[in-house]
């Protein structure tokens, strides 16, 4: 199975489009690393982060109908691509016409394997001292990253869990990207910023008509990993009497 290391820099976060793509092969370490002009400006708050301007692509090739967009039509049909917060990269790719079909998303799993403070690649990159050469939010310093932290996250997988191939490790790692996580603090409502376990022994029926009104929902529109998180506190801590 392919593995395929990727990054993205785009023009925004809400209808992102490329302008730098960065991709490594992880079998034979061939690299692709392109600028190209997207067809529409890029934003001001974009640019804070990855320092490309309107003027550095000005002269570049459009992605769309080049050899690259061809190409990555065809890897990412036929490889697992390896990318953190993938579903950005992901969403940003089908703006430009790629379907990823199998992803495994190393922040979904670095927050299964590792405890840490935070998750994003530069704060891991720093946590777990990788110790690797690369501009941070650069396309393919990222990628150079991103590489170093999967091969860590497949060392705490290996420690974690029994495989009998190397295609068993990398479903389990599509598997994590896909689990849902346990919540520990709420983000919303009452008791934004309470944990929920003390919640659960403070007002356990607020937790119960949570649950209750979320599996109430049609699933489309059912928070999974809010009801992953309170099934796991009510199933596992008995109602106190």
């Amino acid at each position: 199975m392919n593995i395929i290391f990727l990054d993205t820099e785009t023009t925004d976060l809400e209808n992102p489009r490329l302008v730098q793509l960065a991709y490594k092969h992880a079998s034979s370490g061939d690299i692709v690393n392109e600028y190209f002009k997207p067809p529409v400006p890029i934003t001001y708050g974009a640019m804070a982060v990855h320092h490309i301007t309107n003027e550095i692509v000005a002269d570049k090739p459009s992605f769309s109908g080049s050899a690259y967009q061809l190409t990555l039509i065809e890897v990412a049909r036929d490889s697992v691509i390896v990318a953190h917060n993938a579903k950005f990269d992901i969403s940003t790719l089908k703006n430009e016409d790629i379907t990823v079909t199998n992803f495994i998303d190393t922040m979904r799993v670095a927050q299964h394997l590792i405890s840490s403070d935070r998750y994003s690649l530069q704060f891991l990159r720093y946590f777990l001292n990788l110790n690797v050469t690369g501009a941070a939010h650069d396309a393919l310093g990222d990628v150079l990253v991103l590489e170093a932290l999967f091969n860590y996250l497949v060392s705490q997988a290996k420690n974690k869990y029994s495989f009998s191939s190397e295609q068993e490790l990398v479903q389990k790692m599509i598997e994590l990207t896909n689990a849902p996580l346990l919540i520990d603090v709420f983000t919303f409502g009452k008791y934004k910023g309470r944990l929920i376990k003390e919640i659960l022994e403070e007002n356990r029926s607020y937790l119960e008509w949570l649950y209750n009104s979320e599996m109430e929902k049609d699933t489309a529109l059912q928070k999974a990993e809010l009801i992953y998180t309170l099934d796991h506190y009510l199933q596992n801590t008995p109602q106190s009497t």
